[in-house]
């Protein structure tokens, strides 16, 4: 052993004790810092099924590869990441004595060709991102990147350290090859046999490459124990515990059903909550959950949540991934605050004396004293433009490579804002009224919800007590159907084709009243609760003692609402969207559609669908309604972004009742987007989407844009003109 590699060796040793010791320490507080968030108990089981998705998503890359070569390219560096540790042991060992090997596995060839194909694929892995970081940079694409806002400086570091590590294995390897210490066969490493080949038969140098590749590594480990906010490198650790603990034990997404409000660990029981003790949303960091903590540490600001928001894509300031790095730093920067037990009491007072104050970090006071969303003259965290341009989508959560929350988060603000602050968008304040005093969200009177039925040449029954027996599905029209022009005519059309098929239906006619989505989605939570509650107990009046609870709906807001949120409330039915029902009644040959194609002209129109988020990306419904339109014989084109990637019409999240003041209208950018598949016709599933899309397709005609002939049609309507040949 040489004096050179006893220096090598005693700085490779020192450095990998420091390194993994910071490193150690940084993620405990990380853990500590998480802790902080508000407790909450539905994360910690089932273990199988949580472990077993956390497999799946991970060794899988069942999120990441939706995204095609991404995936791929970063599968490899994630098993780059954790296979090459063993070459890191090798290295120190190499920094003592340049011939060493590892035991036992050091001498297989079949260790030799795994080391050799995992760090080539982990070159070509990152070499890759780095290539699609450049053409996707901000200043070749602006907001069209899903990289702006990102911080590049720190995912420069992260590439430069793996690429070079990868470099480094090859280059030991080969130097290895010039001395005649590799103990592989060419074929188990022919790169590293080529490299020795043309490298010098160096014995220092495979000391020297073996110091800079442990100088390296623990640089990284350092560097990123020194920025625990680092989401960009830290993500390989958080991960799988933000993976393991997500929302749904059974691998689901966050999507469909709310997060229900939580203080202090259960779920918030209006009747006995009290302000000034029990948690209302997020009005502060420390109001978000432990997950939710998680969560924005999670972030590794890869920018596909950006890439799909309609809010971002049509210029306005929304990016989901900005906002969970706000709140990291955020919460970050506050945690030392509430770490030495920092808050106000009931009466407003801080918690913690003068003396503890002067012991804390300045800048952490500073941090604690700024409102969680605030305008930029208040220093606010999250702007309240930001925060009311969501349309909870939840485009952001479908993409999230690992699984964060974002519309539950948002939302929470919102509930916040909404019953302690009393701050929201003006126009809020008269659906909140309407929905209160009329039960409808248009103010519309309850008496005239049968309006839509007095056209029909058969008569719609109306329940009255429970339902008869031989009535099969109770028909929820929603405020919408009965109310809004366009959608009545959908009404008419879904219990026509009911009627034709010979399904025993009814309604509750002046019984119903607004299932509470779009004030549960404002942030109103109690008066979802209020218009909730009412509707389980008319329903579970209506159906009595039937184990059969069949519901048909044709709002797609209403179904995800009765499907998902519901059951919490005691409300548990089959429910079925209407495009479900008609779908299965036209397999069943129930209902007949009369091809509409000629032999010489082809179909007589084309149509394109417009999936709505709240029937596709949130409970997955993507095929009856092209099935439908297929059976009409409709020539059909797809829209660039569809099913789990579609573009939002801008309607959900209360945004219906909201103007849009800045950038481009969402409803517009989807109408573009159709005009741009040649289409004559959109069709879709949910009146909000019908709505907001005929609008579009107003604004595009007056301006030329758009064929005059072009119209926006509920699949029912398309279908039912089908069956009558008309």
């Amino acid at each position: 052993m040489s004096a050179l590699s006893v220096v090598f060796g005693l700085i490779a040793s020192a450095l990998i004790i420091v390194g993994f010791t910071m490193l150690v320490r940084a993620g405990l507080k990380i853990a500590a810092t998480v802790k902080l968030g508000q407790p909450d108990p539905t994360r910690n089981g089932p273990r199988g099924p949580r472990l077993k998705n956390m497999a799946v998503e991970i060794l899988g890359h069942t999120r990441m590869l939706k995204w095609g070569i991404v995936g791929v390219a970063h599968w490899f560096v994630m098993v780059g990441f954790g296979a090459l540790v063993l070459t890191l042991v090798e290295a120190v060992g190499e920094t003592w004595y340049p011939e060493f090997e590892l035991p036992l596995i050091g001498h297989w060839s079949l260790w030799g060709l795994f080391v050799e194909l995992i760090a080539l694929t982990t070159i070509l892995g990152i070499s890759t991102l780095i290539f699609i970081r450049q053409k996707n940079h901000p200043r070749k694409a602006d907001r069209k990147s899903r990289f702006a806002g990102s911080n590049f400086a720190q995912a420069y570091f992260v590439e430069f350290i793996i690429g070079s590590i990868g470099v480094c294995i090859f280059l030991i390897r080969g130097f290895k090859a010039a001395t005649g210490n590799l103990p592989y066969p060419t074929w188990a490493a022919p790169i590293s046999h080529g490299l020795g080949n043309i490298l010098p038969a160096s014995l220092t140098a495979i000391s020297v490459v073996a110091l800079i590749k442990v100088v390296l590594s623990m640089v990284w480990a350092i560097v990123i124990a020194q920025n625990l906010t680092m989401g960009v490198a830290w993500h390989r650790f958080t991960a799988f515990f933000n993976i393991y603990f997500k929302r749904e034990a059974d691998g689901s997404v966050a999507l469909g059903k709310l997060k229900p409000m939580m203080s202090n660990g259960a779920v918030l029981d209006f009747e006995k909550a009290d302000p000034e003790v029990d948690v209302f949303g997020a009005g502060k960091i420390e109001d978000f959950s432990w997950k939710g903590w998680l969560d924005f540490s999670t972030c590794t600001e890869c920018g596909r949540c950006q890439s799909q928001c309609p809010a971002w894509n049509t210029a306005k300031p929304l990016s989901p991934k900005l906002v969970m790095l706000a709140l990291r730093d955020h919460a970050f920067a506050k945690a030392p605050y509430l770490a030495a037990g920092g808050g106000l009491d009931a009466a407003g007072n801080e918690k913690l004396s003068d003396a503890e104050i002067a012991h804390l970090d300045p800048l952490a006071m500073l941090e604690a004293g700024r409102p969680l969303v605030g305008t930029a003259e208040m220093n606010g965290v999250i702007d309240p433009g930001v925060l009311w341009d969501c349309t909870t989508c939840g485009a952001c959560v479908e993409q999230c490579p690992v699984d964060i929350e974002h519309v539950d988060h948002i939302v929470d603000m919102r509930r916040y804002q909404v019953m302690i602050e009393s701050e929201f968008p003006s126009e809020l304040a008269g659906l909140f009224k309407n929905l209160e005093n009329k039960g409808n969200p248009w103010g519309q009177n309850g008496r005239d919800r049968m309006a839509w039925a007095k056209d029909l040449d058969f008569e719609v029954p109306v329940i009255s007590g429970e339902l008869d027996e031989e009535t099969e599905y109770l028909f929820w029209v929603g405020c919408a159907g009965a109310f809004e022009d366009k959608a009545k005519k959908t009404t008419q059309a879904i219990a026509e084709l009911l009627h034709i098929a010979g399904v025993k239906f009814a309604v509750l006619g002046t019984e119903e009243t607004c299932t509470g989505d779009p004030a549960r989605r404002a942030g109103n939570e109690f008066l979802f609760q209020m218009l909730a509650q009412q509707n389980v107990e008319v329903l579970n009046a209506a159906f009595g003692e039937r184990t059969s609870r069949k519901v048909v709906v044709s709002c797609a807001h209403c179904f995800n609402t009765m499907l998902n949120e519901y059951p919490d409330l005691g409300g548990r039915y089959e429910v079925v969207h209407h495009t479900q029902l008609l779908n299965k009644l036209v397999r069943e040959k129930k209902l007949t559609a009369v091809k509409r194609v000629t032999p010489e002209s082809g179909p007589l129109s084309s149509t394109t669908y417009h999936d709505p988020c709240y029937l596709g990306r949130h409970n997955k419904v993507y095929e009856p309604p092209r099935d439908l339109i297929q059976a009409t014989g409709m020539e059909f084109t797809e829209m660039p972004r569809n099913q789990n990637r579609s573009l939002c019409c801008g309607a959900g999240g209360a945004r219906m009742w909201m103007e849009e003041k800045i950038g481009k209208r969402i409803n517009v950018e989807r109408v573009d987007e159709a005009i741009g598949t040649g289409a004559q016709q959109i069709a879709t599933g949910c009146p909000f989407c019908s709505v907001m899309l005929t609008d579009g397709v107003t604004a595009r005609k007056s301006d030329g844009t758009a064929p005059q002939e072009m119209e926006v049609m509920d699949v029912a309507r398309m279908l039912l003109a089908s069956v009558k040949g008309s």
